[in-house]
Formats: C-alpha cells, sequence, structure tokens
C-alpha cells in the first residue's frame, strides 16, 4: 500500500472514530426538549397501538342487545351500564362511551343524560384500580371533551370528595378494610399476609391508595345531585369487567366474582339501591351463576366488537363468546 493511501485509510479511520464518541456524548441540556423524528416514530409505531380504539361501526347495537337482555333477564340497569362503561374504558375506546352515553338514557327509566355522564365518570375513576391512570385519564378527558357542547355539561360536579385530610384518615383507613373484608371474607387477613411477602408494601398500597380513598365510596351530602356514587355492587361490576376485557388474570377475575356475590350473601345491595325499584333485586339474579355468565359473555361482546386493547393471549379469535 502506498504511502498517501495508507495516510488516507488512517484518516477516515480517526474520522469514524471521532463520529462514533460524538455519538456515545450525553445530550446537550438544550436537546432534551427535541425528539428525532425516529423515536417519534418509534413512540408512535401501529405494533405499539399509541392510539384509542375507534367505535365500531356496530357497538351502537351491542350495548342495545346487553340492554335487552339485561331488562329481560331482570338484572337492574346500572348494572348493564356500569359493566359496559368498564369494559369500554377498559378497551380504550371513547368514542364508544360517547355512543354508550347517548344511548344510556334512552334504554333506562332514571338515568338523564348528567346522571349517566356523572355515573360515567365514576366508574372511569374506578377503572384506574384495576386499569392503571393513563387509560382513565385519556378516556375521561376525551369523554368530557365529547359532552361539552351540550348545555347540562356545565351542571357537571366540580367539587371533589376523596381528599385527605388528618381528621378523615381514620375513616378512610376503616373503609378500606371494611370493604377488604366484605370481598375477601373469610381469607381477607391471610390474603393481606401473602401479599406482604411479594412486598411489604402491596398490600399497604393496596388499601391505603385504592380501597380506602377509592374502591368505598366516601360519604354523598346529596344523593340526588353531584358526583355519582358506585356502591359495594356496581364497584364489583366494574372490577369483573375490567379484569374480563384485558385478558390475562383470570385469578382476579373468579376473586371478583366472590366478591361480588358475597355483597349480596351479606345483603349490601338493599342499602345501595335503595329507592331504585327493581335494582336492588335484579344485583341478586346478576350475582347467581347465569346471571355471572351473562354478565362475562356480554364483557366478551364488547371486546369482540371493540377490539383488543390490552396483550393478546394464545388462541385469540378461537371460540370466543358471543352474546
Amino acid at each position: 500500500m502506498s504511502a498517501p493511501a495508507a495516510k488516507n485509510r488512517k484518516s477516515l479511520k480517526e474520522a469514524e472514530k471521532k463520529k462514533q464518541l460524538v455519538k456515545q456524548r450525553p445530550v446537550a441540556a438544550e436537546d432534551m426538549s427535541k425528539l428525532s423524528p425516529s423515536l417519534k416514530a418509534l413512540i408512535n409505531a401501529p405494533f405499539a397501538r399509541p392510539g384509542q380504539a375507534p367505535a365500531p361501526r356496530h357497538i351502537r347495537d351491542v350495548y342495545r342487545r346487553i340492554a335487552h337482555e339485561a331488562r329481560e333477564r331482570k338484572y337492574g340497569e346500572r348494572p348493564w351500564v356500569t359493566l359496559s362503561a368498564a369494559a369500554t374504558i377498559t378497551l380504550n375506546s371513547p368514542a364508544s362511551l360517547l355512543i354508550l352515553h347517548d344511548l344510556a338514557p334512552s334504554l333506562t327509566t332514571a338515568l338523564t343524560p348528567l346522571t349517566t355522564a356523572e355515573l360515567l365518570r365514576e366508574i372511569g375513576l374506578k377503572c384506574i384500580s384495576f386499569n392503571g391512570i393513563p387509560r382513565t385519564i385519556n378516556t375521561l378527558g376525551a369523554f368530557r371533551a365529547g359532552i361539552a357542547h351540550h348545555p347540562w355539561s356545565s351542571q357537571l360536579c366540580t367539587t371533589p370528595s376523596r381528599e385527605l385530610t388528618p381528621s378523615n384518615l381514620p375513616s378512610v383507613s376503616d373503609r378500606a378494610r371494611g370493604l377488604w373484608k366484605s370481598i375477601y371474607t373469610p381469607f381477607d387477613e391471610k390474603l393481606v399476609a401473602k401479599l406482604g411477602e411479594s412486598h411489604p408494601d402491596l398490600p399497604v398500597h393496596i388499601l391505603a391508595s385504592h380501597y380506602g380513598p377509592l374502591l368505598a365510596d366516601p360519604p354523598r351530602d346529596d344523593k340526588d345531585g353531584g358526583l355519582a356514587t358506585v356502591g359495594r355492587s356496581l364497584t364489583s361490576v366494574v372490577a369483573v369487567a375490567c379484569l374480563r376485557a384485558q385478558t390475562g388474570v383470570g385469578p382476579q377475575v373468579l376473586s371478583h366474582v366472590f366478591g361480588l356475590r358475597k355483597g349480596v350473601e351479606q345483603g349490601l345491595q338493599k342499602e345501595e339501591f335503595e329507592g331504585l325499584e327493581g335494582e336492588s333485586e335484579g344485583v341478586q339474579r346478576l350475582a347467581g351463576d347465569e346471571g355471572c355468565e351473562w354478565l362475562l359473555r356480554s364483557v366478551d361482546a364488547i371486546a369482540e366488537a371493540v377490539g383488543g386493547g390490552f396483550g393478546r393471549w394464545e388462541g385469540e379469535g378461537e371460540g370466543r363468546a358471543k352474546l
């Protein structure tokens, strides 16, 4: 190799080395606010499903069928609205939730557009404990924007009901333990111990951050206005619907099916639906074997229509239950 050629080759190697060193240097602070086109493309890659699921053309018919069957089997009105909303939020389809909101007042006797909106918002909030925070943030944000043009939307409650203070902490803790015991009795204490073996703070977080402040309803001053109440039975319906729709968590679906049945055994639905004709008896029927099968199949029908919002499972598409 001639001397000039060797020199050029050495220069190329040094240039490449310098280039690699530049790539490895930390990004300057002023560049942190900018993303490269390739990074943006990766974040929004179709296989990652970065967006929300659109409303399928036939989702209105699916909701109508669920409402019709609930009426025919006398399962009550709020349970079918609750399971439909929880499944839809889990499957990440705000557009479908707006269709459910549009339909529910015409398919029920006691719900108005305003009270339906409050009910769906409260269901969405409780979905946090089963789906995580992001889906509730995105779905409720899109839902609020979608109903903003209605004159009644200005009447939606804006006063929070779950703020923690030194004075209410004992009562929140009591509500957490009460709800936990109601759902998991007679294994409630054993379950706390078992969760603690996985991580000592796991049962602490579940009880102090979810069962107390979120899943156990705070006292409501006015049942006829303000935020909706999703009581003991409907909270179990939310749990079953969310967990069934997200797939992969069969043991938790089973636990909350039993949780629904235990609430009925304890007679808690009577106070929960006081003054609402047919709802208490409807939940009692829903908690039976036939009712729970219907609940699961109804969620499956919504999931089949909207599409899988969470991870796929082996054999998906084979033997999916339909209404």
